[in-house]
């Protein structure tokens, strides 16, 4: 009777394990990537051609690619930069993973798109301690005199460990706000809250734990910095460059792994200087549309031009989608002047970001701007990836949903 008790009781002690929660336990990867029902809802909204056909005939298996990058994580409906969304970017067979980095008050990294976004990607001003730190505080709108609301909390104004208290959410505000949390309840209707609850925030140190578990490469970039440098003191813009590679060698990570970028081409040129491994495959942000009107066809607005930034030693160019891509007299869309001269210049490509746009039913957003005319629907993201991929000859595409990219490399037999 004795005994018959105890196998009950261990049988018992047995079921309640198998039925603990699975944030208690550690949840394996699958093997092949989880891609859900959107690519397969892009498909079916594409307009009717070969490559819809192609594509509806696709049905897996699905794996993990290195053309398809997770930007930001699988930042569409997860918080950005969290574990949460880098955990699901790897389900989606992203086999590149970004981390944003930037520094705290303490010198150390974390994992943040801009150095200053605090208030609108983490909790920060709903906890008055570190609210009070921000570099300005909640401001709120007047509808009186048309003033918006406003915050500014940056990683410098806090410690790591003050960092670590925070909860991360979706990236938004919402600038009519008169309170904090109204302010802080600003996620676009195509977006969502559903996983947002309880976002875990990463160092860059734990980002480079994580990825490599999840069997996943490495992309990190480096954020300029939004205060004075040298910061306090005497942490220069290369001491801040050389800390980010050092974690992956202090990891053990191979150079061979990591994709480090920049938008500030002095960084670039300084990892191929001083870390040729790593220069070897840095990557080079496009931004001088922003800075220098850079106009895609226009060869004299590129400066440097694609032939001096190959000699610097810059291998892999990463532009934004709009500027490679073009639309010919019948607004077909095709590889733009930009995107051809890099291709000749022996430089690689690399895109972002797809699915960042929102619904394209009205021509899209930012991405989409140099080819609006020929944009009218969800499906048209395979269309446009399409032709990066085999007109323009990216080879990686940061999307912010990479199941995306990942179905479309597999359909495509891409590696």
């Amino acid at each position: 009777m004795h005994s018959r008790r105890l196998l009950v009781l261990f049988s018992a002690v047995a079921l309640f394990a198998s039925a603990a929660p699975a944030a208690a336990q550690s949840v394996p990867l699958p093997r092949e990537a989880q891609i859900g029902p959107r690519p397969f809802y892009l498909v079916d909204k594409m307009k009717d051609g070969p490559l819809k056909e192609k594509l509806s005939q696709c049905t897996g298996p699905f794996h993990k690619t290195d053309f398809s990058i997770g930007h930001r994580g699988a930042a569409m409906q997860f918080p950005e930069h969290t574990k949460e969304s880098y955990t699901a970017a790897a389900r989606m067979g992203a086999g590149i993973i970004e981390c944003d980095v930037t520094f705290t008050k303490d010198r150390q990294l974390v994992c943040r798109h801009a150095q200053c976004d605090l208030h609108t990607t983490t909790n920060i001003l709903s906890v008055p301690a570190l609210a009070a730190k921000c570099s300005q505080g909640f401001s709120p709108a007047d509808p009186a005199t048309g003033k918006k609301a406003s915050a500014k909390c940056c990683t410098s104004d806090i410690t790591l460990a003050e960092f670590r208290s925070l909860t991360a959410k979706m990236d938004s505000f919402n600038p009519d706000a008169t309170n904090v949390a109204d302010y802080q309840n600003g996620t676009p209707r195509w977006r969502t809250d559903l996983y947002a609850a309880s976002g875990t925030l990463m160092t860059h140190d734990e980002s480079i734990a994580l990825i490599k578990s999840l069997g996943a490469k490495f992309t990190p970039e480096l954020k300029s910095p939004e205060v004075p440098m040298p910061f306090d003191g005497d942490y220069t813009q290369e001491k801040y460059a050389a800390q980010m590679l050092q974690a992956y060698k202090a990891a053990g990570i191979p150079a061979s792994d990591v994709f480090a970028q920049s938008f500030n081409l002095a960084d670039v040129l300084f990892w191929i200087k001083t870390e040729p491994a790593f220069g070897a495959q840095a990557v080079y942000l496009e931004d001088r549309y922003e800075k220098q009107g850079l106009d895609p066809a226009k060869p004299e607005t590129w400066k440097p031009s694609m032939a001096e930034l190959k000699s610097s030693g810059v291998r892999i160019l990463a532009p934004p989608i709009w500027t490679m891509l073009a639309l010919n007299d019948k607004k077909e869309i095709i590889p733009s002047e930009y995107a051809k001269a890099a291709k000749a210049a022996g430089l690689d490509l690399i895109g972002w970001s797809l699915e960042r746009d929102g619904p394209l039913n009205k021509g899209g957003g930012f991405y989409h701007r140099s080819i609006k005319p020929a944009i009218d629907r969800d499906g048209d993201t395979l269309t446009v990836l399409d032709v990066l991929a085999k007109q323009v000859g990216i080879r990686g595409m940061f999307s912010d949903w990479p199941a995306t990219t990942t179905f479309y490399a597999s359909c495509m037999g891409m590696k």
